[in-house]
């Protein structure tokens, strides 16, 4: 099984620039998962004749937000937002339900430059861990998407200037740290410990792409029960059009043998 994790930040733009179709040949993803769609999905038609399963939790707000899961095999069940009035709305989540597993599409709040939706971040964080324990009681889960936070410092290339900045406070890292504690596994992490300068975010100017300025705020997290079949963890910065790059990971059917898991980094 083959997931792909996308905040492309804006779909009508994405395919405007062709950016998906060749994204969907190059790597034949089973399941894709997209942030940031900031459209409904009246507004565009796909052309994937091997994709006939498409996902949308958009949002009234025009312009916003908004999630997508596209799949090749029909998920058993469907579900959108976390079950919290308070969070739910923004089309932040959907969770499908295959044979072997839950795949979630996440986009996670920004705590915004001010730090004015901090307080809201941390609750989200709280809810969402919530209710991906309450998926993993039912079977494992693997969760992808945009978490707007860099985990440790050398998930960013400018730790130091960036500490206490939004996407790298104190509280938003302890708020993922909360996932790994709770027993979650930052795939890519566990797969390339200790490697640097890998980044799935770059902002727009001062050619911080091309200098490789960036921040890893883009993961897939599974269960540790899915651990021994994890086979790889991958980020895919030379795929273009959108500020992010896609992150993918591969599960074997069956457990790996443990001098498969590690790759080099």
């Amino acid at each position: 099984m083959k997931i792909i994790s996308w905040n492309i930040n804006g779909i009508r733009a994405l395919l405007q620039r062709d950016g998906l179709y060749p994204l969907m040949a190059a790597h034949d993803p089973d399941v894709l998962c997209l942030q940031e769609i900031k459209a409904q999905p009246e507004q565009v038609r796909f052309e994937l004749s091997a994709y006939p399963y498409h996902t949308w939790n958009g949002v009234l707000k025009k312009g916003y937000a908004g999630t997508a899961l596209i799949s090749k095999a029909a998920p058993l069940s469907l579900r959108q937002d976390i079950g919290v009035a308070c969070h739910d709305g923004e089309g932040r989540l959907i969770a499908a339900e295959f044979e072997s597993c839950f795949v979630v599409s996440v986009y996670v709040p920004n705590a915004k430059r001010d730090l004015s939706r901090l307080a809201e971040r941390q609750d989200w964080d709280r809810c969402l861990l919530d209710y991906l324990q309450a998926l993993e009681r039912q079977k494992p889960v693997v969760c992808c998407g945009d978490f707007n936070v860099a985990h440790t410092a050398i998930d960013l290339a400018h730790p130091k200037t960036n500490e206490g900045q939004h996407g790298f406070t104190a509280e938003e890292r302890a708020g993922f740290q909360n996932f790994m504690d709770a027993g979650f596994i930052d795939t890519f992490r566990h797969l390339h410990p200790g490697a640097t300068q890998h980044y799935t975010w770059w902002r727009h100017f001062g050619s911080a792409r091309a200098r490789n300025v960036g921040w890893r705020i883009d993961y897939i997290l599974i269960s540790a029960s899915l651990l021994p079949r994890l086979r790889t963890a991958t980020i895919l910065p030379e795929v273009y059009g959108s500020d992010h790059c896609p992150v993918a990971v591969e599960l074997d059917d069956q457990p790996v043998s443990p001098r498969r898991r590690r790759q080099p980094s």
